[in-house]
Formats: structure tokens, sequence, C-alpha cells
């Protein structure tokens, strides 16, 4: 026999509390929350660390002593998580059918291309770092592992994690490696070449 127990069930079953809320405000509040930052350790305590140190049993004994370690916690972080979701009242207000279309418009056409595209940005950094003119490989250069040419120097673009692969690709031209991060494409290359 199988038996599903829906998270929200597990906690009524150990605690006792039912908690209904309005059709998407818990997804409003978790972003509320993951932008204010409210319930940070900071805030509210390292939890895992908490629950280990408590030694009771039942949710009225933790909540006890949970408020006498943390008395202002709670309302510090709804004090910053209600800040939030005033800012995204505000904003939700302002926000139009064009600016959502403005908005999908840029993940779709713009983001895409240029995630896809980014091999292009990184030889044209490259190049006008080094005041070089660039193209992307041709058909018969990707074969041989060559991404494009910046100035008269054929360059291969390979993610970091390329490094740690035993792979038998041999790459007989500079590599540019990059760390694409969240808000940046970080390259490491050397081309001796350029080095004059």
């Amino acid at each position: 026999m199988k038996l599903k127990i829906p998270n929200a069930h597990v906690q009524e079953l150990l605690t006792g509390k039912k908690y209904n809320y309005l059709k998407y405000a818990t997804q409003i509040m978790n972003l509320a929350n993951q932008n204010a930052q409210g319930t940070r350790p900071k805030i509210v305590g390292q939890m895992s660390d908490l629950i280990q140190e408590f030694e009771g049993k039942t949710i009225a004994d933790w909540e006890k002593w949970y408020v006498e370690k943390h008395p202002d916690a709670i309302d510090k972080a709804a004090d910053k998580v209600w800040a939030m979701v005033k800012l995204f009242q505000d904003g939700i207000t302002k926000i139009d059918r064009d600016t959502v279309k403005q908005w999908i418009e840029e993940l779709v056409i713009v983001k895409t291309f240029a995630g896809l595209k980014f091999q292009e940005a990184i030889l044209k950094a490259v190049s006008i770092k080094y005041n070089k003119e660039y193209r992307l490989a041709t058909p018969q250069e990707e074969s041989k592992g060559i991404d494009g040419v910046i100035g008269d120097v054929a360059v291969s673009i390979k993610p970091n994690t390329y490094k740690t692969k035993a792979l038998n690709e041999i790459i007989d031209v500079p590599i540019i490696f990059y760390d694409k991060k969240k808000s940046e494409i970080v390259l490491e290359f050397d081309i001796p070449e350029f080095e004059i």
C-alpha cells in the first residue's frame, strides 16, 4: 500500500496548526522574503542549530523556547517582509500590458539570443581589448575546434569546467576559458601573440 502525505498535512499532523492563505499570497510573500531577507539567520536565528539545541517535545514547548531566545525575531522578520510586500503592491499597480510584453520580448528574444550567442560577445570583447578585428569560425574551422579568429589568431572558447574533463580532444589553438556567472562572464586566456 502507498500512502501520500502532503507537506501541509505533515505540518498539521505534527503541530495541530493549519493555515489558509488567499490564492497566490504565499508566492508573493516568499518572493518578498527572498528580496527582503527577513528570515535570514541574523534576523530569526540559525534554525538548524536552534532545533538541535531545543530539548522540548511539543510545538508549544518549541514556540515558548524560541520566543524566549528570540523575543523580537518574528516581528522583525514580518516588518521586513511586509515592507517588501508594500513595495510589490506599489510596483504591481504600475505594471501594464506593454511592460509585460516588453519583459516577454526581452526574455524570449534578447536573453535567448545573447545566451546562445555569447561566444561572439567573448570574441568581440577580447578583440576590443587588443584592438583587433574578429570573426566567427567557418564550418571547416569549427570541425577543428576553432570558434573564432581574433586578428590572425584562431581561438577556441570553452567553459572553465573543460579543464577538469579528461577528453581525448586535441585543440592546437589558444583557448579562451569562460565562467558564466549570474551577472557576468569571467574570461581567462593566454594568447602570446597579443602580449607584445
